[in-house]
């Protein structure tokens, strides 16, 4: 099959890169490899999460959320918002596509992109004069190497597989990641009654989120030193009457919170009554790494040596382009995100681009897809003419 433009991934990001498209009459096509849209939504969120950014910051182009809508989002709701903006624009892609190998072909200066179809077992090769990855940052879950993890006889599982933690009441549970996913996951488990534990391996900044919301809202206004300098004041305050989360094992970086996002990719941590849980002293702290486990203990990098039943790794994902685009250098650096900085990081060369890797959410999705249709319009029009 051959079309102009063809878009690996029916996350947000490969959704929004085809309405764009779409609305400058430019022919697309989308290969997604599971059987649904925004997988990741609908297959791999566990059940209690809420968007932790205002609803502002997580639309799509063309359809902004309503009045009614809440500020911030529960899951349901804004998968919800996904399948009204699939039927309002149509969008059709093509399900069961894994992508297995694609290449720039230089003899008719198009990219060929094998996938196979996974309902019938055949391998189908698509040419398009223009490339998208849309594959997302969260393409494979992250387990790190950790010495005797074979050995250990409880589950071990990956956030990205959890749902919630009734299954884990009276267990001795390890959330293993002090950001959003670790924090909540460790909140859930202990609303459920587990004994739970989080290990936090590198300072993070805890805020409300309403205080993210504000420094979201500024930052297109004013500098971002500016801003992590008003976002600390209210959080110094709040802290007053939190007390100095610092001795249970929660430490800052000391970069602001949004520098922190700026050059390192780590998100603040929106509290959702985690902190409030571990000054309580209902889920305990460990800060480094595990060092090694042996069958249920688990001695850590600094001399603890705990029994746990279950281990939650909320390590986060590692993007999987490379498996399969060939060229990906045109692109991408070798650990699959972009090799420009911001804000042209999605254009690559022999008409390749990415979507939805700038590490700003659903609001970078969507300003890369606007970003990608244009420059694919603006070439289309520059080569007719």
């Amino acid at each position: 099959m051959e079309t102009v433009v063809l878009i690996v991934g029916a996350g947000p990001a490969g959704l929004a890169t085809s309405v764009c498209l779409n609305q400058h009459s430019i022919p697309n096509v989308i290969l997604e490899k599971e059987d649904v849209y925004a997988s990741l939504w609908k297959k791999r969120a566990y059940d209690r999460l809420k968007l932790h950014l205002a609803k502002r910051f997580c639309q799509l182009p063309f359809m902004p959320h309503g009045p009614d809508v809440p500020t911030f989002m529960p899951k349901d709701h804004f998968i919800d918002y996904l399948d009204a903006y699939v039927t309002r624009f149509n969008i059709n892609p093509r399900y069961n596509r894994t992508v297995k190998f694609s290449t720039f072909d230089v003899s008719n200066n198009k990219w060929r992109v094998e996938a196979e179809n996974t309902v019938t077992g055949e391998t189908e090769v698509y040419w398009s004069e223009f490339l998208v990855v849309a594959t997302g940052e969260n393409g494979d879950g992250y387990i790190p190497e950790v010495k005797g993890i074979e050995t250990f006889p409880g589950e071990i599982v990956h956030s990205s597989q959890y749902k919630y933690g009734r299954d884990f009441k009276g267990k001795n549970v390890l959330v293993v990641g002090g950001g959003n996913s670790g924090m909540e996951i460790s909140f859930d488990l202990c609303n459920f009654e587990a004994n739970t534990a989080v290990l936090v391996r590198t300072p993070r900044h805890v805020l409300t989120k309403e205080e993210v919301y504000l420094g979201m809202s500024l930052l297109k206004y004013v500098p971002v030193k500016v801003v992590d300098t008003l976002v600390m004041l209210t959080t110094m305050a709040r802290l007053f009457v939190y007390g100095d989360v610092s001795k249970y094992g929660l430490l800052r970086p000391k970069q602001g919170p949004f520098a922190t996002k700026l050059y390192t990719g780590k998100s603040p941590v929106i509290d959702v009554g985690t902190v409030q849980k571990i000054r309580d002293g209902k889920i305990q702290v460990i800060n480094g790494g595990i060092g090694c486990i042996k069958g249920k203990t688990l001695t850590f990098e600094n001399g603890l040596k705990q029994d746990f039943d279950a281990i939650v790794f909320a390590t986060g994902y590692k993007s999987s382009v490379c498996n399969w685009l060939k060229n990906y250098d045109y692109v991408m650096k070798e650990d699959g995100f972009p090799k420009k900085p911001m804000p042209k990081h999605w254009k690559g060369e022999k008409n390749l681009y990415c979507a939805g890797f700038s590490r700003k959410g659903i609001a970078g999705a969507a300003q890369d897809a606007m970003a990608v249709a244009d420059d694919i319009k603006s070439i289309l029009a520059t080569t007719k003419c």
